[in-house]
């Protein structure tokens, strides 16, 4: 199944069990054929801009969290891995960035969900704004299954200039 298409399915559900994180979480693990791939649990305090905080996106975290996973399983280094994994979010964090114009829940939705949560989910812009988000962040990413797109991705990474931590250690 396409992962937009996946993710529409598990976050537009009647039941609505899925958050934004855990529907970007579970669409990507699923379409990287990642282990225990419908396992949405360490996404599950990140929606809402992690526990309701209205900070950054679920719709980055969840896809962080996934990207970190097939990172891992595809660079034997760990420390590698990591610096692999961020680049890659910090290049989606800047893409959605300039598509929505922002990366925290807060600005993205209007609502501070820590006091409007329930009327939030009254409003019902999530369906759409939210699950646009969502798609944008899965759409990005899908590329990253095939080796092909992988291997594209990595030559991408190495040709960018890579940014360094504050205290100027680049690991």
């Amino acid at each position: 199944m396409d992962p937009a298409a996946r993710a529409r399915s598990l976050f537009l559900s009647n039941e609505t069990t899925y958050g934004c994180a855990e529907t970007t979480l579970v669409a990507l693990q699923e379409h990287f054929e990642l282990p225990d791939a419908s396992d949405s649990s360490p996404a599950m305090a990140l929606n809402g801009g992690i526990a309701y905080s209205g900070g950054m996106c679920g719709a980055i975290t969840g896809a962080a969290l996934a990207v970190g996973r097939l990172a891992e399983r595809r660079i034997e280094d760990h420390k590698e891995a990591k610096r692999t994994t961020r680049r890659i979010v910090q290049n989606l964090m800047a893409a959605f960035a300039a598509e929505h114009g922002a990366t925290d829940c807060r600005s993205l939705t209007g609502f501070d969900m820590t006091q409007d949560h329930d009327a939030f989910i009254a409003d019902g812009t999530w369906r759409v704004s939210c699950t646009e988000q969502i798609e944008f962040s899965i759409h990005y990413l899908e590329r990253l299954a095939t080796p092909a797109g992988w291997d594209a991705e990595m030559r991408r990474i190495r040709t960018d200039e890579a940014p360094e931590r504050p205290d100027g250690d680049p690991g």
